[in-house]
């Protein structure tokens, strides 16, 4: 694109960046979204304030042809944010592109099958963390995350902090999970970590 085009570019996708953060997107959207609009950009060569809707088609046509959908559909996400916040239009996205519905059946071990992977598990601080995770239906990411004060053994509940999309929950705590973590704790008595190792970190910061 030439200098002036490269100019409004510049601006329009610094205003980008800065409308995604006030509406707290995390840092991971602000770079996909940024990068699906620089990605338009460079496609057509020039600053995309006058991207016509044949254009836009003629665009994704090219992107089916050379990724998965769950590519296109961040991409789509990003230019359709864009559309919204920075041109102030309305686009019938349906008509320009619309992924394909793909229902798969997921793999789910039975309960027979979890037990005997967990008894597989020899550390005990990984089968207790594990076996947490699975029985609270907890992301992997919370599991190794999860604290003493988490704890609400009164109520038999856990404080889920900081999960998907920034949001606290609490979880209902299992009286076998709870019989398990007590076990463990006893072990390592840390005043604060769940599973510490011997240096006192969590298991995720291994």
């Amino acid at each position: 694109m030439n200098k002036k085009e490269q100019q409004e570019f510049d601006v329009v996708h610094k205003e980008l960046e800065k409308i995604l953060k006030l509406q707290g997107k995390s840092p991971r959207t602000v770079e996909s979204y940024t990068r699906a609009v620089r990605r338009l950009a460079d496609y057509f060569d020039r600053c995309p304030l006058n991207i016509t809707r044949d254009e836009m088609r003629l665009y994704f046509a090219d992107l089916v042809d050379r990724y998965s959908w769950s590519t296109i559909k961040v991409e789509r996400n990003g230019i359709m944010f864009f559309w919204k916040y920075i041109l102030h239009r309305h686009w019938d996205w349906i008509k320009i592109i619309k992924p394909t519905q793909i229902k798969r059946i997921p793999d789910v071990l039975s309960i027979e099958e979890t037990v005997q992977l967990m008894n597989m598990i020899e550390k005990l601080r990984y089968r207790v963390c594990l076996f947490s995770i699975y029985s609270m239906g907890l992301r992997f990411g919370e599991g190794l995350e999860l604290e003493v004060g988490d704890i609400d053994s009164s109520r038999m509940q856990v404080h889920i902090r900081d999960a998907k999309g920034h949001k606290d929950r609490y979880v209902p705590l299992p009286e076998k999970t709870l019989y398990l973590l007590r076990r463990y704790w006893a072990t390592h008595r840390n005043s604060r970590l769940l599973f510490p190792n011997m240096n006192g970190m969590n298991i995720k910061d291994w």
